[in-house]
């Protein structure tokens, strides 16, 4: 019987070593393509939040029908309200990421998103109803050095797209952390659909008001049309969905430090798609290696504390 237990016991622990490592690989894939979407967004042409809307539409068609192949339904989950306002949430992060994108550029929106960190250490354990880790406050803390950097480096008409870039990272800790607290194994693509559901229902009454306001038209050209295409499905839909599984693995913490390896892919496929290192300063860059250094120094500090592992249990 003892030992019968003990097999059961290593069996248990391989497995979820297996299905951790799975979530790596999940969420790092999903971090890839997401380092497309800045790229994308600062080929799109439209204005942040009517690009948005585009890329929320075709996402929520997409997800609508892999549920109906798969035969999935959705009323059965509970937390509907709660699910919508985290797609308001999600929708309010992509139009201050897009708006960084357009006062800025990618490079700079990309690298703001590394301070959600820090914002994640604060809210997650608010959220989750977890005691402040200690830990996790300083490896944020450290992030905002690299900030300094940057923002020091940045001309001041670009600025603005600094200060909407870290609402965009603000936003991405709060709705990644009720995620964390409201995601249930198995249902992400449901999960999915109903969040950018609500983000799409938001957007639709916010859109006409910027239409009417602004003069601008909905209507993208033809190479808006193709990027908006892949933006939504390649780079939102397929990684949304792996992400919200690997998320049931991961605390939301640790997703948040491996999504800021976005930029690293984000800052090099502009470098050589549109040839952003010619604008920005070496402080910019010694920013971004000083916030890099953080996040890849977080999980091998973790991993060496057998008593706290960094990997939500």
């Amino acid at each position: 019987m003892q030992n019968t237990y003990h097999s059961s016991v290593f069996l248990s622990k391989k497995s979820d070593k297996s299905d951790k490592l799975s979530a790596y690989m999940q969420l790092h894939f999903s971090v890839f393509l997401w380092g497309f979407t800045a790229i994308l967004g600062e080929l799109i042409e439209m204005p942040a939040a009517i690009l948005v809307w585009w890329r929320v539409l075709i996402t929520v068609i997409s997800l609508f029908i892999l549920l109906r192949i798969s035969k999935s339904v959705v009323q059965d989950l509970k937390h509907h309200k709660v699910y919508f306002l985290i797609g308001v949430c999600i929708a309010l992060h992509w139009i201050c990421f897009y708006g960084s994108i357009k006062y800025a550029n990618a490079s700079i929106a990309l690298i703001c998103m590394a301070t959600s960190s820090f914002f994640t250490s604060l809210i997650e354990p608010i959220v989750v109803s977890r005691k402040l880790s200690l830990k996790e406050i300083i490896f944020g803390l450290l992030v905002l050095p690299g900030m300094y950097f940057i923002v020091d480096s940045t001309e001041l008409d670009m600025q603005k797209g600094i200060w909407v870039g870290l609402a965009a990272a603000f936003l991405a800790a709060l709705f990644t952390s009720y995620n964390k607290k409201y995601i249930v194994e198995g249902k992400e693509t449901e999960i999915s659909y109903l969040e950018l559901r609500g983000a799409l229902v938001f957007l639709s009454f916010l859109v006409p008001i910027m239409i009417f306001q602004m003069d601008i038209s909905i209507i993208p050209s033809t190479m808006d049309s193709f990027y908006l295409i892949v933006l939504a499905l390649i780079c939102t839909t397929l990684p949304f969905v792996l992400s919200m599984k690997a998320l049931n693995k991961l605390s939301a913490f640790t997703s948040t430090l491996i999504v800021n390896l976005e930029p690293v892919y984000g800052i090099v496929l502009a470098a050589l798609l549109l040839g952003q290192h010619k604008e920005l300063d070496p402080r910019f860059y010694l920013g971004v290696i000083l916030i890099l250094a953080v996040v890849l120094l977080f999980p091998l500090v973790s991993s060496r504390n057998k008593k706290t592992n960094y990997v939500a249990e």
